[in-house]
């Protein structure tokens, strides 16, 4: 399940590193906390499977104002003798949404995990020190160099909050650099519109615009690997998470929003 931090992404067309990646946040502000449950498919029964909670606060990061993000998921009891997981990520940006520093410890299947990227900004590039400790004890640690924004998944949830659907036509497709693990990938997302999702056993309805985070094997098959569902204001809010897992499919549902920057305004009742 560790697609379920990739609430939001997102994302833009790859360029200048310095010059282009720093942008003006419209979507949030410190304070904001965003609460999720996590459900499970089951046999063809939906179960709760866990939780989820972003929040974001302001700090400073080297003596400069700085936002940090931080996504902690939990699994349930019944869904540890499935896939247990025990995530906490941490994303440091400033407060122009430029990546400095992330870290993840992820407990999951029984084996814990660590990923750390610090990032350097020189010129037109993006110098990124990336540690991977695996599951097993190895440890992979290098030194990258990319030209071009390059984001963890926490940062890149976070910067593309300012987007506007009049940015996308129905069918894009939009490449983006990400970190992950020891590497940096390029993958795509297809926006797919604006569509109204009802909230079980409530009477809210969102009007979202949704998009779908495509993802190469090995092999080079593109598989859609996540379709999620953001508010249609100013918040951009992640509201609903369908995830194809490699055990089933998960699907995630904000339960409770605080701190928000603007008035909820997608919501029809």
């Amino acid at each position: 399940m560790k697609r379920i931090a990739l609430f939001l992404i997102l994302s833009f067309s790859i360029g200048s590193a310095h010059a282009q990646c720093p942008v003006e946040n419209t979507a949030f502000q410190g304070g904001e906390r965003l609460e999720y449950k996590l459900y499970f498919n089951w046999k063809f029964i939906w179960k709760t499977a866990g939780s989820a909670s972003m929040t974001t606060q302001s700090t400073t990061f080297q003596g400069k104002p700085a936002f940090q993000t931080d996504l902690i998921t939990r699994t349930a009891k019944m869904a540890d003798r499935f896939f247990q997981m025990r995530d906490t990520l941490r994303s440091v940006y400033t407060t122009d949404m430029v990546p400095r520093f992330y870290r993840k410890g992820a407990m999951e299947g029984g084996k814990y995990r660590v990923n750390e990227i610090s990032y350097k900004y020189q010129g037109n590039q993006v110098k990124l020190h990336q540690y991977y400790r695996h599951g097993d004890g190895r440890i992979d640690e290098v030194d990258n160099t990319a030209t071009g924004c390059v984001y963890d998944m926490v940062s890149m949830v976070m910067r593309c909050r300012s987007y506007l659907a009049s940015d996308f036509v129905v069918g894009q497709r939009v490449p983006f650099q990400f970190a992950d693990g020891a590497s940096i990938k390029t993958e795509h997302l297809v926006y797919r519109g604006i569509k109204k999702f009802k909230v079980e056993d409530t009477k809210i309805t969102y009007r979202c615009l949704v998009f779908s985070y495509m993802e190469r094997n090995s092999k080079g098959k593109e598989k859609e690997v996540v379709t999620f569902y953001i508010t249609d204001d100013n918040n951009h809010i992640p509201v609903r998470l369908d995830l194809n897992l490699r055990f089933g499919t998960a699907k995630a549902f904000l339960r409770n929003a605080t701190g928000l920057r603007h008035a909820s305004t997608s919501i029809e009742q």
